[in-house]
């Protein structure tokens, strides 16, 4: 029977997220969980593969908008809930549900598509390449202090539960995206991603926490986090696992910081996926005794190569012609000439000699400014025609600030 490809109909969702979680381990979801991600799934950008009336392969794609170097928020397809049915592998179901979705995603408008990858090797064919990283760090605070900057003793903190505090800490978040590359803006509903909070995923944890930082009646950072209790003959060595922290400025980033560090009982804090600029790293009185590991964020491709470079500014002028390969998407393939600066580009086709050779996997990995094109150069991926070229084009696609994925989705 031939498999049938087709957008997906609320009717047919539960059999649908039924096939993405057996795919990952079969491990049920929460009701909490299932009922969040159905209240956010946005059916008519979905895609089902079936065998009869039996899903075999699923991929969605939220709408978001991501901000990019000088700040721009740029329409972009997230693409989420990628499976194939292990009854139904090497039949070239994946390959079919990507090139669908890129069609889409083109006639839809939006020169970004960006996901969060299982496994880094699947996706790097079909054009995809990671833009951004991601700290982990596990920091011993029996042995570890911060040194805090002016003003870190007049911000107040207060515990709040999460819910009742959520519209000011969304606001705070809201004021914090345009001001780094890689951030999502939050559409209404999203906010609950946040709160997600079922007992069967807190692994021995507490129920989660919040506090917020306020200055006057302002509030201008929050941090939400569980703690695992953990005794033993010498007394208590609890752990604090962090979820979220955002702050607007840097005594209320390091009151914070400062806070979860020196909450009793406790030994450890535990952070996953923070910014690898993160402030608080240069505050610490032992980075050793931080566990830093950094590994991959946000893997993005480039759909419409000349929009997608034309959104954003550059860090410094740039002047160069991109002779770009594109196999899973032809349409890009070719000479575009990119001229820009702080201020804003243009990128446009050309028949002019090309200054520097790569392929779309090279614009998508420097495009937000985390990955420099001068290391994919000396990696042999991009190929430099023109003498000079690498350089002014790796300066120009920097970002002052690392980008950052602040969650998954």
């Amino acid at each position: 029977m031939a498999t049938d490809l087709r957008v997906l109909r609320k009717a047919d969702w539960n059999a649908w997220y039924d096939n993405f979680v057996r795919a990952f381990g079969g491990v049920p979801e929460s009701a909490e969980e299932r009922e969040l991600w159905n209240g956010l799934a946005e059916h008519d950008r979905a895609i089902g593969a079936w065998d009869g009336d039996q899903c075999v392969g699923t991929a969605g794609a939220f709408t978001f908008r991501i901000t990019v170097p000088g700040g721009a928020s740029v329409p972009a397809a997230g693409i989420t809930m990628v499976s194939v049915a292990a009854t139904h592998r090497r039949r070239g179901l994946l390959r079919a549900m990507m090139r669908r979705q890129l069609d889409d995603i083109r006639s839809w408008g939006e020169p970004l598509a960006v996901l969060t990858a299982s496994e880094p090797v699947i996706y790097g064919r079909f054009g995809y390449e990671a833009a951004t990283h991601q700290f982990s760090v596990e920091v011993d605070t029996t042995r570890v202090r911060l040194f805090v900057p002016p003003g870190t003793d007049e911000v107040r903190l207060r515990y709040a539960a999460p819910a009742e505090v959520v519209d000011a800490c969304e606001a705070v978040y809201a004021r914090r995206v345009p001001e780094r590359p890689g951030m999502l803006a939050r559409q209404p509903g999203w906010e609950r991603l946040g709160l997600l909070d079922p007992e069967s995923d807190r692994d021995g944890q507490s129920s989660l926490q919040c506090v917020v930082a306020e200055r006057g009646r302002e509030v201008v950072g929050y941090t939400r986090f569980r703690i695992k209790s953990d005794w033993d003959e010498s007394g208590a060595r609890n752990v604090v696992h962090l979820r979220d922290l955002e702050a607007l400025d840097p005594a209320a980033h390091a009151a914070l910081w400062r806070f979860l560090f020196d909450i009793d009982l406790t030994s450890k804090v535990v952070a996953y996926g923070r910014p690898v600029d993160e402030p608080w790293l240069h505050m610490v009185s032992d980075i050793r005794r931080c566990q830093v590991r950094m590994r991959d964020g946000l893997y993005l491709r480039l759909v419409d190569v000349g929009a997608a470079l034309q959104a954003r500014a550059y860090q410094a002028p740039v002047d160069v012609v991109f002779e770009v390969e594109d196999a899973f998407c032809p349409w890009n393939e070719g000479r575009w000439r990119l001229i820009g600066d702080a201020k804003g580009a243009s990128c446009v086709r050309t028949d002019d000699a090309a200054d520097l050779a790569l392929s779309v996997r090279e614009l998508g990995a420097a495009y937000l400014g985390g990955v420099s094109l001068a290391s994919l150069g000396a990696a042999g991926r991009v190929r430099e025609l023109r003498q000079g070229a690498l350089a002014e084009a790796s300066v120009g696609f920097s970002s002052a600030v690392a980008p950052w994925l602040p969650h998954g989705f």
